[in-house]
């Protein structure tokens, strides 16, 4: 573990066993390769978000990738989320250019550019599957932002990444129907996938409520771009936990407070019904203090 620019850095110990793995069999330089290539892969992510300002807590390195933890995910708007998941594949597409660079020049043997490439190749074009915590299943859940609510494109996002990395796991398996070796790799990293999400179900909450503690910090933009606003129309006996579910990422809301009579009554602005539900998440729009009437 090392900690360097106030971000810790960890290697995983499914990575642990693939290097230990590659160590016993030989693969010493492939080893030192496939090390390098994460490492450039994960930097680019790390590098990306710091130009934007997020706090990268801490970063565990993987086979095909890593993981970043940071308290700005949930905050930043969805297109810089974007933007820092494909920095990763990105730098893989950079290492390519400079392979075809090296061999074109002389530099690099034809055979070994042909590997760097291939390993570039892979890490980059699984890393793009669309199942969580990968970069392509962060590109999609981000993009969903703007069509559904957080929570909602939270649990989306995670039962869509159990789908497919269980098919994942099916197609690694499908050779032994041809009496032909599985791909062991690929079943490891699906099973590993697989897990992770369903951990990853449990954690929902906590990362909803952090989402609703960090809504403050992007008001003052929200201010300034009027067009980012969206109305609720609510209930007046709607509890406000099923009020905030609603929620999207890159939107402040206005909630209108409807009467029995169809009536608009009231309009409650977002971070008043925040304070509500840390005070009691089963009150409702009417028990929260200081209303704004119409």
């Amino acid at each position: 573990m090392i900690n360097w620019g106030g971000t810790t850095y960890s290697i995983h110990p499914l990575f642990v066993m693939l290097l230990a793995l590659s160590a016993i069999t030989g693969h010493i330089l492939e080893l030192v390769t496939l090390f390098v290539i994460v490492i450039v892969h994960e930097m680019g992510h790390v590098l990306t978000a710091k130009a934007f300002g997020w706090s990268i807590e801490e970063v565990k390195l993987l086979p095909f990738g890593g993981v970043a933890e940071t308290k700005d995910g949930a905050v930043a708007p969805g297109w810089q989320e974007c933007i820092v998941a494909a920095a990763g594949p990105l730098q893989n597409g950079i290492m390519i250019v400079i392979a075809l660079w090296f061999a074109h020049m002389g530099i690099w043997s034809l055979e070994w550019a042909n590997y760097f490439i291939e390993a570039n190749m892979l890490i980059a074009c699984f890393n793009l599957l669309p199942i969580l915590p990968l970069d392509g299943g962060r590109m999609l859940q981000a993009s969903c932002g703007r069509l559904v609510s957080y929570h909602r494109m939270l649990i989306m996002g995670v039962w869509f990444s159990l789908v497919s990395s269980t098919l994942l796991g099916i197609f690694a398996l499908l050779p032994l129907f041809n009496k032909e070796p599985l791909h062991l790799n690929m079943l490891v990293l699906s099973i590993f996938l697989a897990w992770s999400n369903w951990v990853e179900r449990k954690h929902i909450p906590y990362r909803f409520v952090r989402f609703l503690v960090n809504r403050p910090k992007r008001l003052r933009r929200w201010e300034q771009e009027i067009h980012l606003g969206q109305p609720i129309i609510t209930e007046a006996d709607r509890p406000v936990s099923a009020i905030l579910k609603r929620f999207r990422r890159d939107m402040y809301h206005l909630i209108y407070i409807m009467g029995q009579n169809g009536r608009i009554e009231k309009i409650i602005p977002e971070q008043q019904l925040i304070d509500a539900y840390f005070d009691d998440p089963n009150s409702s729009p009417e028990q929260s203090q200081k209303p704004t009437k119409r």
